[in-house]
């Protein structure tokens, strides 16, 4: 069976090829349908949801995966998060999540502005795509945890859950 990942991001990719190593991945180009920059579990969750919904619409016989990453509201301040959802051809859906840090007070001060956190973090780190390399969390953890393994964490969740449900 084809795994299907609705995103061309290349750690998001990453992270569902070295989970299902004996699968054929394909990536396309999946819309969220949220926000650009979610601002919430809920939101976070279902822009997951939505983009492994849509990779099953596409390629209606594979399995869709779904990975988004967020930031989320807690009373002291705001967490990065990320989601997974996995969609399977009889439209069975399976979800988990990650890890969460909080960010520092100047980067939430940029996302209550309307930016994206990819986009701060390049700014704030003097780098280019962070959001395809070590992520938010891999600046804030000093690289003991990168996004990719957040997404690989994720993933592993999903696969559990289907080869668990699926026996």
């Amino acid at each position: 069976m084809k795994i299907v990942i609705g995103s061309k991001n290349t750690t998001k990719i990453e992270a569902v090829q070295h989970v299902f190593t004996n699968k054929e991945v394909i990536d396309i180009d999946a819309p969220s349908k949220v926000n650009a920059q979610p601002f919430s579990d809920a939101e976070t969750k279902e822009g997951a949801i939505n983009r492994a919904t849509l990779c099953v619409k596409e390629m209606p016989k594979a399995i869709g995966i779904g990975l988004e990453g967020g930031v989320m509201e807690m009373d002291d301040g705001l967490y990065v998060c990320n989601w997974g959802a996995l969609v399977t051809p009889d439209a069975r859906v399976f979800t988990a999540s990650g890890a969460r840090i909080p960010l520092p007070p100047e980067i939430s001060e940029e996302l209550y502005r309307g930016f994206e956190l990819g986009d701060i973090m390049d700014r704030y780190t003097d780098k280019n795509r962070v959001r395809e390399k070590e992520g938010a969390v891999g600046i804030f953890t000093n690289e003991h945890v990168k996004r990719d393994g957040m997404f690989i964490h994720v993933v592993k969740l999903l696969r559990g859950q289907l080869e668990y449900w699926s026996k």
